[in-house]
């Protein structure tokens, strides 16, 4: 297995692998290694190979063993919502970092929150933080739901199903910190991402107009009226896209606009005060 991922051009063969055969034998990786015969059946081979199969074809490696782990949580993932990425932690790390201070038990807003993966970081991470999940698709908050329980958030998290390019519903209230890691790619670049993610994941979460910034438009526009004196508005960009939503933050009125670099060294987070 790991030499046809090798051969395919995966960069991560070896740990695929072990995902895939993991996954085939109903097993955590950790299981699998330390009772590797066990599993050895002519049945787990079957199911291993038309996973390898899958891969081949260019299915990520996360919608073949429906589970990608974010910030150390187990996270449920299908072609319904984005795979989350490391890049992605950043966002969370920064979020849990405003909120540790004297705003421990305060109310968040994940929204265009997909698998959750955010706002269940920030849940896991601060107890008496109160967060809402919210999405445009039904289908990803029943994930993000299905998160929720994975990892023992369910009572501490509640659901919205809500439009982040329409004014929020007045129902929702106001908010100590808004995160949100919208679609942001501009329409047209779409054609050129890399099979796996152009082929296999939800179009909707991609797509953010023609330059990629009608979602952070939008949601600093109509957001930032939900956010409390003193909250944080925070966002995941793409390359190159900081010092433009940076200037959206600041002419709406909000202060002290910054970005954070992820691992690469790229302007990952972009975050601003009110």
């Amino acid at each position: 297995m790991r030499s046809a991922l090798r051969a395919a051009g995966v960069e991560a063969a070896d740990v695929e692998a072990r995902l895939i055969a993991a996954t085939a034998s109903g097993k955590t990786t950790a299981q699998l290694l330390r009772d590797m015969t066990l599993y050895d059946t002519d049945e787990v081979e079957k199911r291993a190979a038309d996973m390898l199969r899958r891969r081949l074809a260019g299915e990520p490696v996360a919608y073949i063993t429906g589970v990608w782990e974010f910030r150390g949580l187990p996270m449920e993932v299908n072609p319904e919502v984005l795979i989350p990425r490391a890049d992605t932690e950043v966002l969370a790390d920064e979020a849990i970092a405003f909120l540790e201070g004297d705003r421990r038990d305060g109310r968040v807003l994940d929204l265009c929150c997909g698998s959750g993966c955010i706002g269940l970081a920030i849940a896991d991470a601060l107890p008496r933080a109160r967060v809402t999940l919210a999405d445009i698709s039904a289908e990803a908050i029943e994930v993000s739901r299905r998160n929720a329980a994975r990892n023992g958030l369910a009572e501490r998290v509640g659901y919205v199903l809500c439009d982040a390019m329409a004014p929020p519903p007045v129902s929702l209230g106001s908010f100590d910190l808004i995160v949100s890691n919208p679609p942001y790619i501009a329409s047209f670049d779409i054609l050129t991402l890399d099979a796996s993610v152009r082929d296999y994941e939800p179009i909707w979460a991609l797509d953010g107009g023609e330059d990629g910034l009608d979602f952070y438009r939008a949601i600093v526009k109509g957001w930032t009226a939900s956010l409390r004196r003193g909250g944080a508005l925070m966002f995941e960009v793409g390359e190159e896209q900081a010092a433009e939503v940076m200037a959206l933050m600041s002419e709406a009125g909000l202060r002290g606009a910054a970005s954070v670099k992820d691992t690469r060294g790229t302007e990952r987070v972009v975050k601003a005060f009110k």
